[in-house]
């Protein structure tokens, strides 16, 4: 793809609105913003800074702009967000947040989690086959509740969970039951030994001396090992999964490969990973 001249917003730019609380730590704005540019797509991602007391209303509001595709939603609205749209996917229901917002024809506000889905397309890309395959999600929080749930809706016969805190497990073993009745849902044991697929959803093992999330000599080689951490790229979590033989996907894979997603959902011309790293203009 050829470089496009850079769109100038004007009367026809239409708004993705990136709703958070701070915003300086917004990584999304540099990467679809040059993506629009580049594509000539006239569309801008904007940071909206909006304290948790202003959501509900500021939401409502944002999308009473008649030039609105849609919105980014990040911490700390995930979860409300839930309560505030007419209409979820079982992503959501199960992962119990919400990251995007979009408005049908007739007003309603319909939602829908991405995390799960970077995670999942990320893994697919590199040569997994999820259909009828095991997996161990490590972390029941949020990003390990939306990867369990996009896991499920891809195929994967059998999913054990564990969380330091059980109930949280349990809890999302039950949601998973629930909206995906075919799974086979296990909690309490983080021996990640048998597993085709082992996913870190915690932040143990970010940095050299951390503890890590589980026995990692306990790996087989033949385990696909997915990490969520992005503020290091092989997390020493990584790095010993490496060390036993398997192969790993870094977490910022789950960013770059879950925006072609959003994209595809706000009705944009969407493209691939590889091409949103090209032109991204990343900064701290």
């Amino acid at each position: 793809m050829t470089q496009s001249t850079p769109a100038t917003i004007n009367g026809h730019t239409e708004l993705i609105a990136h709703i958070g609380y701070p915003t300086h730590s917004f990584k999304s704005p540099m990467i679809y913003n040059p993506y629009f540019e580049h594509s000539g797509i006239n569309a801008v991602v904007v940071p909206m800074g909006c304290q948790s007391a202003d959501y509900p209303d500021f939401l409502r509001s944002v999308f009473r702009l008649t030039n609105i595709r849609g919105a980014l939603i990040t911490m700390p609205h995930k979860v409300v967000t839930v309560d505030l749209m007419d209409e979820v996917t079982p992503a959501v229901r199960v992962s119990g947040a919400c990251n995007a917002v979009r408005r049908t024809a007739d007003g309603r506000l319909q939602g829908d989690n991405f995390d799960g889905e970077g995670f999942v397309r990320g893994v697919r890309l590199k040569g997994l086959n999820l259909t009828g395959a095991s997996a161990l999600v490590v972390g029941c929080g949020g990003v390990g509740c939306a990867i369990a749930a996009s896991l499920a809706a891809a195929g994967v016969k059998a999913i054990h969970l564990f969380d330091v805190n059980p109930a949280t497990a349990h809890a999302l073993a039950q949601r998973l039951t629930t909206h995906y009745p075919g799974i086979a849902a296990h909690t309490g044991s983080n021996d990640p030994a048998g597993f085709d697929l082992v996913v870190n959803a915690t932040p143990m093992g970010m940095n050299e001396g951390d503890p890590l999330p589980l026995d990692v000599e306990r790996l087989q080689p033949h385990t696909f090992v997915g990490e969520v951490v992005m503020r290091t790229t092989m997390t020493a979590f990584l790095t010993a999964a490496q060390a036993r033989g398997c192969r790993v996907q870094v977490g910022t894979d789950m960013l770059f490969e879950q925006i072609p997603a959003y994209l595809e959902y706000f009705g944009l011309p969407t493209t691939t990973a590889d091409v949103l790293r090209s032109v991204a203009r990343l900064s701290d």
